[in-house]
């Protein structure tokens, strides 16, 4: 639901000028550092704080209002952003838009004027320029005559419902190795500090076994075996999780461990390399019953071996299937995975970030001796690094 069918961004960071960019459900971003894939990501960022009425503290623990405009307020003094989202499935027939302005203030803060649109209806304002957006606000509203749900309704559930995921502290006392409340598992959070308890909540449905009909348990006890069947696939001597209750106080929580074949003894988080804890956190990602409605995935090849990167990205196109998935990469071995057209290539041009959807028919040729990893590495596909 709410699949993003298109985004503007116009003076963002490094990003001058991106207009009405297509997404389909499966984008690949490989770009080299500084391209300006983390700052598309940042875009993805700031609207979940917006519909949490987090907004001025998102710039404000991003470096202000300053920070953020291409070239500085002197070159940019508005910030544009836009979004087209399906109404329903990513090929439903209509759109909800939404878009913003950003103008910075003396103090360094942004006031945001915010304005909807349904399909080929006029565009309309959500009030006057406001230091919190009104997306939050508008999570209710109906169509003007109270019969349907408004576009502020479908476009808060589409934002609200995104999840970007970035598993890159694992250290020994990263939150994803540490144990979780209990009730803590509506959601998996984008760094996976509660993955004990998301997990232990899957694990841990009552089902009838004769009952021929599906339900959310049987999806729950579903998505945990196949979490588990991809962990073994990379980490041959793991069996299973092992997710106990313990007391903290008053606090009920879920401690994460885990089996290895042919031993009793239960493994700690900290007994897991980087790379498996991190791969844990994708698999779970991927592979939950109840998706985000966009995923956003930061460099999830990170301390990956090549076998697992392969695995990774059979995840990858298996969560596309059912929702809309943005990855970046730096990673030619996990490109050689994908097709050429779910290719973005992010460049550094002239001082701003471009992207660009890659089309296989300009590179049949190339393709029918080297892989797609390859033409990145060769700069045939080009977007490595370079020198302006």
């Amino acid at each position: 639901m709410g699949a993003i069918r298109e985004i503007t961004v116009k003076g963002f960071k490094s990003i001058r000028e991106l207009d009405n960019f297509k997404l389909n459900p499966l984008n690949i971003i490989v770009g080299a550092n500084g391209a300006g894939k983390s700052n598309l990501i940042q875009v993805f960022r700031m609207l979940l704080a917006m519909t949490q009425k987090n907004f001025q503290t998102f710039i404000a623990s991003n470096g202000g209002a300053d920070a953020f405009p291409y070239n500085g307020l002197k070159n940019t003094p508005q910030i544009d952003i836009g979004f087209e989202f399906a109404s329903g499935s990513v090929n439903a027939k209509g759109s909800n838009y939404y878009n913003f302005t950003l103008s910075p203030t003396v103090d360094e803060k942004f006031l945001i004027h915010e304005f909807r649109r349904y399909h080929t209806y006029p565009t309309q304002s959500y009030g006057p320029p406001s230091e919190e957006s009104r997306l939050y606000d508008m999570r209710n509203e109906k169509s003007f005559n109270g019969q349907w749900n408004g576009v502020g309704h479908f476009v808060y559930n589409a934002i609200s419902r995104w999840m970007v995921y970035h598993f890159h502290d694992t250290s020994a006392n990263a939150p994803m190795r540490r144990s979780s409340g209990i009730e803590d598992h509506a959601k998996l959070r984008g760094d996976a500090e509660n993955i004990a308890a998301f997990l232990y909540d899957l694990k841990n449905q009552e089902i009838c076994q004769d009952d021929p009909f599906e339900s959310p348990e049987k999806d729950k006890r579903r998505s945990y075996r196949n979490i588990v069947n991809a962990v073994k696939s990379v980490i041959p001597f793991f069996e299973d999780f092992r997710l106990d209750k313990i007391t903290l106080g008053e606090a009920e929580k879920v401690k994460l461990s885990w089996k290895q074949i042919g031993s009793d003894y239960p493994m700690q988080p900290y007994q897991l390399s980087d790379g498996s804890i991190r791969f844990i956190c994708l698999a779970t990602a991927l592979l939950q019953p109840n998706p985000p409605s966009t995923i956003i995935i930061d460099e999830p090849e990170l301390g990956l071996h090549p076998e697992a990167i392969g695995i990774l990205a059979e995840l990858i196109k298996t969560a596309a299937k059912q929702t809309q998935v943005i990855v970046a990469t730096q990673s030619p071995l996990l490109l050689d995975q994908f097709a050429v057209e779910d290719i973005i290539v992010a460049r550094r041009k002239d001082g701003a970030s471009t992207f660009e959807h890659l089309k296989e028919k300009d590179y049949t040729a190339w393709l029918e001796d080297y892989s797609v990893g390859e033409l990145w590495t060769k700069n045939v596909i080009q977007g490595g690094t370079s020198h302006e």
